[in-house]
């Protein structure tokens, strides 16, 4: 049984004549016919009842057009999903960020993205670096946003953006007016509250390090999972963190952190794909932008 058949089969039903059905299609009537035959002869059954120069439905026809049209609904309807997709008039993305892009970088790019494709749903889920590496390397997730130096020989990689990390303090804190530049030796005299491990933040804090360091030299009294926590924990307490500037700045700029006197390098934000995966329309669109 075939989509065809099926469109003949309702026109005969409803014109209830082979001539008028055949014009309407704009088929010849010997084709009409022979649809018709096939769908019959390959379910032995008739459809139609011959009366005169007309036809007619019988039961099995009644029965069976009720069927017939709603499969032809269904496939107009998928047709009709796959135009909106492509012409980006519906669609959904499924994004992994890690913390820093997903909380600070990424909402304002989402919105505007949104806002130019309204039909397109974003759905957006925040975790650390190797996270999200996972999620992209499954197929949970379209896309991926990391600033970790992770990598996936199955997945690419490309630089959308940039921050920059921070050491950061309490405005209390002894190191605060001091304005030497931080030595490998403070370094390892303070306390450290840092991010899990996993996080592109903590790997790329202990990459960073001065030369003749290690991380295994680092005082790490507390390890928290969220940028938030950490920064709070920072302002109401002695221990020092490496931070986003991002994350850190509305702190720093309220006073209740300040920066303390070490360059730290730039960190590139990666957008990762799949390389083996065909991307959605949607998904395409919204990397484009990025």
């Amino acid at each position: 049984m075939t989509l065809e058949q099926l469109r003949i089969f309702v026109a005969v039903a409803e014109r209830q004549h082979m001539t008028r059905a055949s014009e309407a299609l704009n088929l010849t009537q010997s084709a009409v016919s022979a649809a018709i035959t096939a769908l019959e002869n390959r379910h032995g059954t008739k459809l139609f009842d011959r009366v005169g120069r007309g036809l007619v439905l019988n039961t099995v026809g009644e029965a069976f057009l009720p069927e017939a049209r709603a499969v032809l609904n269904r496939a107009e309807a998928a047709q009709s999903l796959l135009d909106d997709l492509a012409g980006l008039r519906r669609g959904l993305v499924r994004i992994h960020a890690s913390q820093t892009i997903g909380a600070y970088w990424l909402p304002q790019r989402m919105a505007a993205f949104q806002q130019a494709h309204p039909a397109i749903d974003l759905q957006l889920s925040i975790g650390n670096t190797h996270r999200v590496i996972e999620a992209v390397t499954s197929g949970e997730a379209e896309l991926g946003l990391i600033e970790g130096a992770e990598d996936a020989p199955c997945l690419s990689r490309q630089q959308v953006g940039a921050d920059r990390l921070i050491i950061a303090a309490s405005p209390d804190h002894p190191l605060a007016l001091q304005d030497n530049i931080l030595t490998a030796r403070s370094l390892a005299g303070l306390n450290w509250v840092l991010r899990e491990e996993g996080s592109g933040t903590r790997s790329e804090f202990t990459n960073a390090l001065p030369q003749g360091m290690s991380a295994n030299q680092l005082q790490v009294s507390m390890v928290l999972p969220s940028n938030e926590a950490i920064l709070t924990a920072v302002a109401a307490s002695t221990l020092v963190t490496c931070i986003s500037e991002l994350a850190a700045r509305p702190l720093i700029e309220a006073g209740r952190l300040v920066r303390l006197p070490l360059d730290m390098p730039e960190r590139p934000f990666h957008l990762l794909r799949h390389k083996e995966r065909s991307p959605s329309r949607a998904a395409s669109a919204l990397a484009a932008a990025l």
